[in-house]
């Protein structure tokens, strides 16, 4: 038995009034995310409760079966845990985005993708201005582009930080003035500091200076959080995993959980990634793995910088590199499972992640065909099969290996739902 799980990133979203009322999903072309709705079931999941923050740090934890409420700690710790730098628990991890601010105001969360060389000097230089008399070590790591890290680390087992310490991520506040959105709570003060510092430093450094308007103009401090403590996943479900992804915290994530790890040549984590190593990575990583992982962040990203062309583009590669070819494979070896599902819904018109249901769509041995034949929000509302607790999708799915059942509100049919996708 093999299983495999798809994940486009932020793909959930609203109508558009630019596509005619329908959502990106509806209008993007997804012959092989239909075919896996006709021939299985369609639904909806809530990956993200209410009470935490929306992002793929709480919704791919609620994805692969554990309950981001007991278990969520914060983007950062997952990150840290993916560069296999030592994190104790005692020690912090602060996402460090480098960002442009221009008249007080979010221009863009990324440096308008700032090279990874001149990211890792910038981190460099920021290690050398820490003050000497900040209590505790600090420590900057260099990651990819405008995706880099602190960590705090105790040197008595205190810490400035707290579960109380709030902060907001850059990417949610694209356009917006910033002093709205400082963190707030146990330590903010620290960090406002070390934002303050970092915006004389990123303006020494020529290199970042010869991008112009695209040159970074201090970092930005958010998502902190301590080390969680996630079960091995093979000793909870019996089943032997692998992740395939270009982002951090899918990768501590992965490890955290005892999985493999699987670096793809070409994935970026970007518009440009490439979309057809990534499925054939899924394929050859099957032959030893029972349950492989692929996730794609372009969806999200296209969703951020607010263009919905590029969004319904990546879904479209998605549909036609990734899923299909993995479905024909699956198809080809006997029995298996097929899992479509973001991981919470992007909204173009906010450019945000958002709290709200997400559509799934599952075919393989055991699940029975409804009346759904294409693969959307829309359609995905009206259907009887539901997880409002996104932590127990996963469980179900692996239901034939594992024995574990489903406790929340899920019904085993869904009716009335044949409804052609729209080529208007």
């Amino acid at each position: 038995m093999k299983y495999a799980l798809v994940i486009p990133d932020g793909a959930a979203d609203e109508p558009q009034e630019s596509l005619g009322g329908r959502t990106p999903l509806q209008a993007a072309s997804l012959p092989q995310m239909d075919r896996i709705a006709g021939q299985g079931i369609l639904g909806t999941a809530c990956h993200v409760p209410e009470m935490l923050p929306a992002g793929s740090d709480v919704g791919l934890m609620s994805l692969l079966g554990f309950d981001p409420r007991e278990y969520h700690t914060g983007r950062a710790p997952l990150e840290v845990v993916a560069q296999g730098v030592p994190f104790g628990q005692n020690d912090w991890a602060i996402r460090c985005n480098l960002v442009k601010v221009a008249d007080g105001r979010m221009a863009s969360y990324t440096s308008q993708q700032i090279p990874s060389e001149i990211a890792s000097r910038l981190l460099a230089s920021l290690q050398v201005d820490v003050p000497r008399d900040m209590d505790g070590s600090w420590q900057y790591l260099a990651g990819v582009s405008y995706r880099n890290l602190l960590v705090y680390r105790s040197l008595d087992a205190r810490s400035p930080f707290s579960s109380d310490t709030a902060s907001t991520p850059p990417h949610d506040i694209t356009g917006l003035p910033v002093s709205n959105h400082l963190p707030t709570g146990p330590g903010a003060e620290v960090l406002a500091t070390l934002m303050d510092r970092s915006i004389q430093v990123l303006a020494r450094d020529a290199d970042n200076r010869a991008r112009g308007d695209a040159a970074a103009t201090q970092v930005w401090l958010w998502g902190l959080g301590q080390r969680p403590r996630l079960a091995d996943f093979h000793d909870r479900f019996g089943v032997r995993g692998a992740m395939i992804t270009a982002v951090d915290l899918l990768r501590g994530i992965s490890r955290l959980l005892g999985w493999t790890v699987i670096e793809v040549d070409g994935a970026t984590g970007n518009l440009e990634t490439d979309y057809a190593a990534k499925g054939l990575s899924a394929i050859e990583a099957l032959s030893d793995h029972d349950l492989v992982v692929v996730h794609v962040e372009a969806s999200d990203e296209a969703t951020h910088i607010g263009d919905t062309s590029q969004k319904i583009r990546a879904l479209e590669r998605i549909d036609e590199a990734i899923v299909g070819p993995l479905h024909r494979f699956l198809e080809s070896q006997g029995d298996y499972r097929l899992l479509v599902s973001p991981d919470h819904p992007t909204l173009l018109r906010t450019r945000t992640h958002s709290h709200g249901l997400v559509p799934i769509a599952a075919c393989g041995r055991g699940i029975s065909p409804d009346a759904a034949v294409t693969y959307d929000e829309i359609i995905a509302a009206e259907s009887s099969w539901k997880f409002p607790r996104g932590e127990e999708l996963m469980p179900w799915f692996l239901e034939h290996s594992t024995g574990v059942t489903v406790t929340g509100e899920v019904t085993p049919r869904a009716t009335g739902l044949r409804v052609p996708r729209s080529t208007g």
